[in-house]
């Protein structure tokens, strides 16, 4: 039977009823509740959301999130290229940023475009495309990106390339690691050897260094929460890849969400937390979403990694098989195991010239030019990297 499909547009997660949220987008992606979070939290100065609905006859076959958004292009341009765009835009600011209309989400791990079963990518998005550049023409954005799609929706998303005129853009990878059953120690025999014997060393010296009580809550008190976001903007000052800039509310808002778990270190003088890590059980997943660490402790804590026994012992004993991790902060994950799952972004600008331009950019934007710590492991490890990863 022939489909007539076409785009609606709206403006809020809540305009699009649960069901249809729960049908397209079920565990493990992150569904209704995050881009609730999000909307919620006052992050209109950086995002403007909106939801492209595809419907045949009127009936809702699936969800396509979008966003609004000013990127700075030194985050995803190679070294020579960001050093020329900083050079110019001290003359022209405007040069620095990108307007640009995304199809994914904001902090999501992956790009989705939630359909019913039966509906593929390659049926809808050509219309998707059709109906975010109208949308993105009003908008005044020059740029149209599927931010971060995964490598299993490639051969999906190849009419966009054939068909729409877009083009390809190595992203930062994902990143998962496999949790066996049986906890901590049966993580620890999974490992690699000399990853498994650095792991046990750095706990070691952190647990010489000062005891730490752990737990996992939800729902955290207002006294809690604050701290926790105070852990969370010591370790966003400290990175040196900086997206989206969350705020107390975002916090307030995602801890009422049923699956947020809160991985804590406290202090057993005075309860201080000294470390957090943000996890959504989702099925056999568990998405490690944020974490916080206190960079003012003196001396080698190793806090990352004593959270990180804590998270594989909580998500072992619910029953998840991995934890999705994230862009970013690689050296540390790479350090305890985890894969690198390749992303795409899909692009096209609007001026021909320009999106020709960006194109080639795009040819020389590698794992290596997006992050030093990638740059450093490929070196050794790039043979590896590409078997685990397909």
């Amino acid at each position: 039977m022939d489909r007539q499909l076409s785009i609606r547009w709206v403006d809020s997660a809540d305009a699009i009823d649960a069901g249809s949220w729960a049908e397209c987008f079920p565990p493990p992606l992150e569904g209704q509740w995050w881009y609730q979070a999000l909307e919620r939290s006052g992050l209109e100065d950086q995002f403007t959301f909106s939801y492209a609905i595809i419907e045949d006859a009127g009936k809702p076959l699936g969800i396509a999130p979008c966003f609004l958004a000013d990127v700075p292009m030194e985050l995803v341009a190679p070294p020579v290229t960001a050093w020329m765009l900083r050079q110019v835009g001290r003359i022209i600011p405007r040069v620095k940023y990108q307007r640009t209309f995304f199809v994914g989400s904001p902090c999501a791990d992956e790009g989705t475009v939630g359909l019913l079963p039966g509906l593929s990518l390659n049926e809808t998005a050509l219309i998707i495309q059709q109906a975010v550049a109208e949308r993105a023409r009003i908008a005044r954005a020059s740029m149209i990106v599927w931010k971060d799609f995964p490598r299993e929706t490639e051969a999906d998303a190849k009419v966009l390339l054939e068909q729409a005129g877009m083009f390809p853009a190595v992203s930062y990878p994902g990143t998962r690691a496999a949790i066996p059953p049986g906890g901590f120690a049966k993580y620890l025999e999974s490992m690699r050897s000399s990853h498994r014997h650095n792991l046990k060393k750095k706990i070691r010296r952190g647990e010489a260094t000062g005891a730490l009580d752990a737990s996992v809550i939800q729902n955290p008190d207002p006294q809690t929460l604050e701290q926790i976001f105070g852990l969370f903007r010591q370790t966003y000052e400290k990175g040196k890849t900086k997206f989206e800039k969350l705020n107390p509310q975002f916090f307030q808002e995602i801890a009422k969400f049923p699956g947020s778990h809160w991985v804590l270190l406290r202090h057993p003088s005075d309860g201080k937390p000294a470390a957090f890590m943000l996890c959504f059980s989702l099925g056999k997943r568990v998405i490690n979403k944020f974490i916080g660490l206190d960079y003012k402790l003196e001396g080698d804590w190793f806090l990352y990694f004593r959270l990180w026994r804590e998270a594989v012992e909580w998500a072992s004993g619910i029953g998840a098989t991995e934890i999705q991790s994230g862009q970013t902060g690689y050296r540390a994950k790479l350090d305890v195991d985890h894969v690198l799952v390749p992303l795409t972004n899909y692009c096209r600008h609007r001026n021909p010239l320009m999106n020709w331009i960006f194109a080639r950019v795009a040819r020389g934007i590698t794992w290596e030019t997006l992050d030093d710590d990638l740059k450093n492991f490929l070196k050794s490890h790039r043979q590896k990297v590409v078997t685990q990863s397909t």
